[in-house]
């Protein structure tokens, strides 16, 4: 259903799974291991995994809470992708990385649901792709005591208004990890 021409094809999104930026959040082993079972049906099925890094002033690139958690683990052939803002198109290469593996649909998964997801997602929705989020496959950190709800509201409500997400010619949605089909 993408707007974007001979798009045919998705991939999975793995947006900064690093130590740094999950490593307070909420169910954390839960989102690592369905991201895993992801990944391991994406190489199944010979669908582009591609990886997300983030990097700013306070997580260093090549510093330990920068790199992706050591229970996820990166093909040298998987691209990988490093951004310095929430949307993960947002001056980077990402773009180009989809549309060489002609990609129009997205199954996003990773962290933080209330910043990076939700900015990538309609990120995506914007530039013409069909974006899947994975209910059970993203996650936060609990940011209450700056007024925020609770991780686990944040998570239900990005869940909740992605699943009927759309535009047109373009389509949002969420599944969970034992639903997703590629």
């Amino acid at each position: 259903m993408t707007t974007l021409p001979d798009r045919p094809n998705s991939a999975l999104l793995i947006i900064d799974v690093q130590n740094a930026v999950v490593a307070g959040s909420h169910k954390r082993d839960d989102v690592v291991a369905n991201i895993n079972t992801l990944v391991a049906k994406a190489r199944t099925a010979e669908v582009p995994v591609i990886w997300v890094q983030h990097s700013d002033d306070e997580l260093k690139a090549g510093s330990e809470g920068w790199k992706y958690v050591p229970e996820l683990v990166r093909q040298d052939t998987e691209p990988l992708v490093h951004k310095n803002y929430p949307d993960s198109f947002e001056d980077t290469e990402l773009e180009s990385v989809l549309a060489e593996h002609k990609v129009g649909r997205l199954v996003v998964t990773g962290a933080q649901t209330d910043m990076c997801i939700r900015s990538t997602l309609h990120g995506a929705i914007v530039r013409g792709y069909d974006a899947t989020l994975v209910a059970d496959a993203h996650t936060t950190e609990d940011l209450s005591k700056y007024g925020a709800p609770t991780p686990d509201q944040v998570i239900a409500h990005t869940n909740l208004y992605w699943k009927e997400h759309c535009a047109p010619g373009r389509q949002g949605g969420i599944t969970e990890t034992a639903e997703v089909t590629f």
